[in-house]
């Protein structure tokens, strides 16, 4: 796929919820500095693939005879994955039942996998600038690579993308570390050398335990119930510009700010 073939770089859904306040991270420039590399999540951070999870889990909604949910309350469970959107549109299901839902919602889901979906604003110039800089970058996310793959080829970041580890990449997956190390090694940087970027508390818990730092990004898929600016994270991201300004901070001049 040519450079001319790639999609998508708008974000109308990117910042619905309630505007957060972040507090200081006036230790973020020590943070960078011995940066190598940066590893993401992907849904809720790098794309905003919610359009296109809701649209198909109101489709099986339809197909099975309900009502539709409001787009807002299913785009805050996105990052947490087929299992919390399926059990949100049919909770108290039995568990057959629930099993063939699961796999209808995901076959819906690779059939429109890039209908709305696209990259936040401002993040591909991000990641040519890492890029221009010698700063490695991956993507590490619990989504199975038979969707990853795809989404990312559409997107033109699997050919720039130096690791890629999906859900179903090892037997671990997120909060346990092992994928994010994994990550690591194939990029030929030690733990302390990387940072990752994600919307979950699984993904600043599998940060801490593999000894990286973790930046939350607010503008992802966050529960209102949640509270993330209590996750032991080093710096909070309200918007994807801000993600954007932090990247473009690693292996140059700039401080975050």
């Amino acid at each position: 796929m040519g450079p001319g073939s790639c999609f998508g770089v708008t974000d109308p859904h990117a910042v619905t919820r309630r505007e957060l306040q972040a507090p200081g991270t006036d230790s973020s420039g020590a943070v960078l500095e011995g940066t190598r590399a940066v590893l993401f999540d992907l849904d809720g951070t790098l794309l905003d693939t919610a359009p296109d999870m809701a649209g198909s889990l109101n489709q099986l909604l339809r197909e099975q005879g309900r009502e539709p949910l409001p787009f807002e309350s299913i785009r805050l469970l996105v990052s947490h994955g087929a299992t919390a959107l399926v059990s949100l549109g049919f909770a108290g299901v039995a568990e057959s039942v629930f099993a063939a839902l699961r796999a209808r919602f995901l076959e819906i889901y690779r059939g429109r996998l890039t209908v709305e979906t696209r990259v936040y604003a401002g993040i591909t110039e991000a990641l040519e600038r890492l890029e221009s800089r010698g700063i490695n970058w991956g993507i590490v996310t619990n989504k199975p690579g038979w969707l990853t793959e795809p989404l990312l080829e559409h997107f033109c970041m699997r050919q720039r993308a130096q690791v890629v580890v999906s859900g179903d990449t090892l037997p671990q997956r997120k909060p346990h570390p092992a994928p994010l190390l994994h990550a690591a090694e194939k990029l030929g940087v030690t733990p302390a050398e990387c940072i990752y970027i994600g919307d979950a508390e699984r993904d600043v818990l599998a940060a801490q335990a593999a000894g990286m730092q973790a930046f939350v990004a607010l503008f992802g898929y966050i529960p209102t119930n949640e509270k993330p600016h209590a996750w032991p994270a080093s710096g909070w991201l309200e918007t994807p510009q801000a993600l954007a300004t932090l990247l473009g901070s690693i292996g140059g001049r700039g401080q975050y700010r």
